[in-house]
């Protein structure tokens, strides 16, 4: 029985990682994935999801005004898909969370979806809150902080390394630009203090 699964972490956890080894388990078996990203995340080029660790695949990509159930029927459409894998998918809209369900239950095709809980100021992404809500299984892929604790929060750094606490929610970057933390030391670091 398909489902829609959102495995969600801070940064630098391995999202991407566990994505590609999980659609490489399944090739490695005969079976045929289709790997999605954001279209906007370049990092790695255009339709390329890439690990820090060096492993990468390409990928179709989307955009905010993509819709995901017709991108899916039409994949499906071409020859079989043992499962569709979503990278960033902190950035899908609620209404592409919906379209994933749909195509779970109307296509009977697993999705597996990855990406950011919270962003640097500690909020939900769209894409990550529609997800809490609707999916069937949540899987969290764990880093730690340099603490040694679970790091579950991420702060964003300036380029002369100070710590942000105001800008836009989404600004594309790695290890330049983001530093996981637990919470205790996210709060120092963003001055809660209280």
């Amino acid at each position: 029985m398909a489902k829609l699964y959102f495995n969600y972490s801070t940064m630098n956890a391995g999202k991407s990682t566990v994505l590609l080894q999980a659609s490489h388990n399944y090739i490695e078996r005969g079976m045929q994935t289709y790997l999605l990203t954001a279209q906007f995340d370049n990092r790695a080029g255009e339709g390329r999801i890439e690990s820090r660790i060096g492993i990468g695949a390409d990928a179709d990509t989307y955009s905010n005004t993509t819709d995901l159930f017709a991108k899916i029927r039409d994949r499906l459409a071409t020859g079989p898909c043992a499962c569709v894998f979503v990278d960033e998918a902190q950035f899908l809209t609620h209404d592409q969370v919906w379209q994933l369900a749909r195509a779970v239950d109307d296509l009977g095709t697993p999705v597996m979806a990855f990406g950011l809980r919270v962003d640097f100021l500690g909020n939900l992404f769209p894409g990550s809150a529609a997800l809490l809500a609707l999916a069937d299984e949540m899987r969290e892929v764990r880093t730690i902080c340099y603490c040694g604790k679970k790091a579950s929060m991420v702060i964003r750094r300036a380029a002369d390394g100070t710590v942000l606490t105001d800008g836009d929610q989404v600004a594309i970057g790695g290890n330049d630009r983001y530093v996981s933390l637990c919470r205790r030391h996210w709060r120092e670091a963003v001055g809660d203090t209280a």
